[in-house]
């Protein structure tokens, strides 16, 4: 989800949203040294996917994230993963907006970076079903955390727009419980074939 057009934000609303993933996008981008490098492709490549599927919903849509999986292995790489996914679906697919890719940015990469920073030792030295577990919860806080900062984004820019906020939180119930399911999968695979990625130094600049 995540995706408002152009033309709906205000332009305060715009600039901080820019500014804030720019902060962000840096600070990722220093973490991209060899080892991190092609795994920040992959998952890009993976958001880019999924977020294809999409259901379209008043001036957002929904579609999965994958933020968790990528706050948990890549960390604040995430990012740029999601800032060169979203530049795609907009060459690509005419999907978001130009003026909105840094309040994108920002509302799917900032939950996930968080969530995984805060789930990542736990992740790393548990079993796989507590780590599923934990992994599938905090991939619906995530995107909890970014329903919320898109429904604020709205609200910022308007009264207009106030009223699609509790839309697009009601839209994203069901986006929660699956993220988390293929968050959790996920992460149960990753702990049986490549637990490494799932270590603290993986997504972690050295």
């Amino acid at each position: 989800m995540a995706h408002i057009a152009d033309g709906v934000l205000a332009w305060p609303v715009l600039l901080a949203g820019t500014a804030a993933a720019g902060i962000g996008v840096a600070i990722g981008l220093r973490q991209l040294d060899e080892t991190r490098l092609a795994r920040t492709a992959i998952l890009a490549a993976a958001f880019f996917a999924v977020s294809l599927v999409m259901i379209p919903l008043g001036p957002s849509s929904v579609h999965l994230l994958l933020a968790t999986l990528m706050g948990l292995t890549i960390g604040s790489a995430a990012f740029p993963a999601v800032l060169v996914g979203l530049v795609l679906q907009l060459v690509l697919a005419g999907v978001g907006g130009l003026t909105t890719l840094g309040i994108n940015t920002l509302d799917i990469a900032l939950p996930g970076v968080l969530v995984g920073a805060l789930l990542r030792n736990f992740v790393a030295r548990a079993a796989p079903g507590p780590a599923m577990l934990a992994a599938g919860l905090g991939a619906a806080l995530a995107v909890a955390l970014t329903t919320l900062g898109v429904a604020l984004a709205l609200t910022l820019s308007g009264e207009g727009l106030a009223g699609a906020a509790p839309l697009v939180g009601f839209a994203n119930l069901p986006l929660m419980l699956v993220e988390g399911v293929v968050t959790a999968f996920a992460v149960g695979f990753l702990k049986k074939v490549r637990p490494e990625l799932l270590a603290p130094s993986a997504a972690l600049a050295a």
